[in-house]
């Protein structure tokens, strides 16, 4: 091989890389903060064609790696702060587990590439059947293997605003997926049909317009119907400095900070964010929270506090949620807890890189499944805590019955990176799915009011002490994602790998 050769080779290999590592970094522009929802359409449709014209199942697998590891290294990288800055790992370690921890999921996007390469089929079946499906159905493995890990799902980066959320309360966050990539497949046919097909090239516009203008046209119906007068709200905001939030010496400021916040809100609902009181159920003085009881009772409402609590005997805990006020005293008990973060999968394998991170309670046992909403002032709160809102088919295991979602959250683990801004926009797709409020009251940020349709409606200020005070409005009946799950986009999905079976046999 000549110099010139091996330069030419080396560079094509480069391309094969960097194009992909690039436009996977760009398509987390799409998502919030920024919510340049139009993006991810054209950086798939761009992957799409890269994957099309990749030559061999190699190149494929590798095109996706890189898309991956540029899209979940810009994305969710954010995992190193609570790594390093809070769990206190050295900086080469948690870089080195983060860099493994994004590599990891990029090895999703690597296998539809191969994948679509090995079941080849023209242009058509590749970018409009197999590959979206292929592309969502992967999202949808992603969200439960291992426990599941469904943050920066394609769909989340359409709510609310753009036309593809309407079909949200129909198919849920990963048939928003399918569609987007759909979308994204009949831009690619597009611009490889329009030198030779352009009567191809123009059926691919009008069906994207279509599609489209159906999700705009869906936006429109209320899925769920108002159910009493609003209630009023207090979402309160402690601003504890995750650092500082177990620490002895801080304990009773955290307890007067609260109290203070509970005692000025007016309305009949006050929710405080996960772990409010960094105290054991069981450890916290009677009075406490009595006095904060005695101050919702007054106003015929109720209080709901994010605390730990454990089970001496069984020498368990919990991570909680406890009712007090004028309604019996309820309690909600966390039941999909994060890996490493929650609880230690395969304790003898990894038990050693838990004790050298500085967190505390990073074993708790988990909730029933089977909870029921709080009734809590005159409604039905579905609570979640933290990392359960990514969650959306165990969402609507609360539902219909209830009139209102809940999420008790503290992102302070992630420092002032993209990391709370997303987990806002995923609580407004659970707000899209189900046609219910969703009330998130945090420690340090996002704090917000999000209506049925996924819009903010009132949000308290990032990293201060606030008290968001509002009105939420409960909702009953069912959207149909709330009576199908995800039971619909897997039929859809499968449709559409059937299609591209068939297409291919009678070729």
């Amino acid at each position: 091989m000549t110099q010139s050769s091996a330069i030419i080779l080396r560079a094509g290999r480069l391309k094969l890389v960097a194009l992909p590592f690039l436009l996977g970094a760009l398509t987390v522009i799409g998502y919030a903060p920024f919510y340049f929802y139009l993006l991810p359409p054209l950086t798939l449709a761009w992957l799409f064609h890269l994957w099309l014209h990749a030559g061999s199942r190699h190149a494929a697998s590798l095109i996706g790696f890189a898309f991956g590891l540029g899209f979940f290294g810009a994305g969710v990288s954010w995992v190193y702060v609570s790594m390093h800055d809070f769990g206190m790992l050295p900086m080469p370690v948690a870089a080195f587990a983060t860099l493994l921890f994004c590599a990891f999921f990029a090895l999703f996007p690597a296998l539809v590439g191969y994948a679509q390469a090995w079941c080849k089929g023209g242009a058509p079946t590749r970018l409009l059947l197999l590959l979206p499906a292929g592309f969502a159905l992967m999202e949808w493995v992603r969200g439960w293997l291992f426990t599941g890990f469904p943050w920066l799902a394609i769909g989340y980066s359409q709510a609310p605003a753009s036309p593809l959320a309407g079909y949200a309360p129909l198919l849920g966050v990963y048939g928003v997926s399918l569609l987007l990539a759909l979308s994204a497949g009949l831009c690619a046919l597009m611009y490889h049909a329009w030198r030779g097909k352009r009567r191809q090239a123009g059926l691919a516009l009008i069906a994207l317009l279509v599609l489209w203008s159906v999700g705009a046209g869906l936006k429109a119906i209320a899925w769920t119907q108002p159910s009493g007068s609003p209630v009023t709200v207090s979402l309160l905001q402690g601003n504890i400095e995750q650092d500082m939030k177990w620490r002895e010496d801080r304990l009773m400021t955290t307890l007067i900070t609260y109290r203070d916040l509970v005692q000025s809100s007016p309305s009949r609902l006050v929710i405080l964010p996960e772990t409010a009181v960094p105290l054991f159920y069981d450890q916290v003085p009677p009075a406490y929270l009595e006095n904060l009881a005695r101050h919702v009772r007054d106003k015929g409402g109720d209080l709901i506090v994010g605390l730990p609590e454990r089970d001496i005997e069984r020498g368990v805990y919990y991570n909680s949620v406890l009712s007090v006020g004028s309604a019996p005293s309820q309690v909600y008990r966390k039941q999909h807890l994060v890996p490493f973060g929650e609880f230690v999968p395969v304790k003898p394998v990894f038990g050693w890189f838990i004790d050298m991170m500085q967190i505390p309670l990073t074993d708790f046992a988990r909730g029933s499944a089977a909870q029921r909403p709080l009734a809590v002032a005159g409604q039905k709160v579905a609570m979640n805590i933290c990392y359960e809102d990514v969650f959306g088919e165990e969402i609507i295991r609360q539902l219909p019955e209830a009139t209102l979602l809940a999420n008790v959250s503290n992102d302070a683990w992630f420092g002032d990176s993209i990391a709370p801004r997303q987990h806002l926009q995923i609580s407004q797709m659970r707000a899209l799915e189900t046609g219910r409020t969703m009330l998130r009251a945090t420690n340090t940020g996002m704090t917000a009011i999000v209506d049925e349709k996924g819009r903010i409606t009132a949000q308290a200020p990032v990293f201060h002490e606030a008290a968001l005070h509002g009105k939420a409005q409960g909702m009953t009946g069912s959207t149909p994602y709330v009576r199908w799950g995800n039971g619909a986009f897997l039929t859809l999905a499968l449709m559409l790998l059937a299609a591209a079976r068939i297409r291919r046999q009678r070729k």
